[in-house]
């Protein structure tokens, strides 16, 4: 898949630049706009390299194998691109922008302008940049805090202790979606409340409330967040892959 991206994302740049010498304006903010979709199954990469990364900590027990630091370096290369499509689009919105305000004539330096500009922002790139983005952030801290979450189940097993009964309510209590009422399949934590949602019902939720010209409230009870925006929600793996594994082990009992 990421292949794939790559290629896509090499076939919209390409494009993007014929249409440059074009000078055609209509036809690069099009090609720009493919170009920024390509992002979206970036994103899902990442979030697959993400999913991946958990299985082999759920299956080593550990956070620090050599396949693991294979599948960072995947994301980073992911995280390097991401960047390299925002760099891009930015060169040409600000070089196009600027070229509509000059006389025609300065449309055939176009080209040459956002090249200047994109390797101007590239520059500027470093590699804690690609360390900060977010999914990158978000990979590390979900393989640290599974990791945690497995040793934990382990010591809870050999210690034999714990009140099955109480556990398996409380579980199924923090894996039931507020809205749907139902166990979420893919859940999203809210960053600024830190409750949890099913993405379709919580995205469809705010969807109809903006067209409505409403805020949406968060639905869990005593939560004071009046505001709960698409851009506070961010997909939990460590969370769905807890809810796959309860519902495993209650396929077997």
């Amino acid at each position: 898949m990421f292949v794939k991206i790559s290629q896509i994302s090499l076939k919209c740049y390409c494009h993007l630049v014929q249409c440059l010498l074009e000078m055609s304006l209509s036809s690069v903010q099009s090609t720009v706009s493919t170009l920024k979709s390509c992002q979206a199954d970036i994103g899902s990469c990442m979030d697959m390299i993400s999913d991946v990364a958990l299985g082999i900590v759920e299956a080593q027990g550990m956070d620090n194998s050599p396949a693991l630091k294979k599948l960072e370096d995947m994301i980073l290369e992911c995280s390097r691109l991401d960047r390299e499509i925002n760099c891009f689009v930015e060169s040409v919105d600000e070089m196009t922008a600027q070229a509509r305000h000059e006389p025609p004539e300065a449309m055939v330096h176009l080209r040459n302008t956002v090249e200047g500009r994109f390797s101007e922002l590239m520059a500027g790139v470093s590699d804690a940049d690609l360390q900060r983005h977010s999914k990158v952030v978000a990979f590390k801290d979900n393989v640290r805090k599974y990791a945690m979450q497995a040793g934990q189940n382990v010591a809870e097993n050999e210690e034999e202790e714990l009140d099955e009964d109480i556990a398996v309510t409380q579980s199924q209590t923090n894996f039931i979606c507020p809205l749907t009422q139902v166990e979420m399949v893919n859940p999203v934590k809210n960053k600024k409340c830190n409750h949890y949602y099913d993405q379709g019902a919580v995205l469809e939720m705010i969807k109809a409330k903006q067209k409505n010209k409403k805020k949406f409230r968060c639905p869990k009870v005593g939560c004071g967040n009046t505001d709960v925006k698409q851009s506070d929600l961010e997909l939990d793996l460590v969370m769905k892959r807890m809810i796959q594994n309860h519902k495993r082990q209650s396929r077997k009992t």
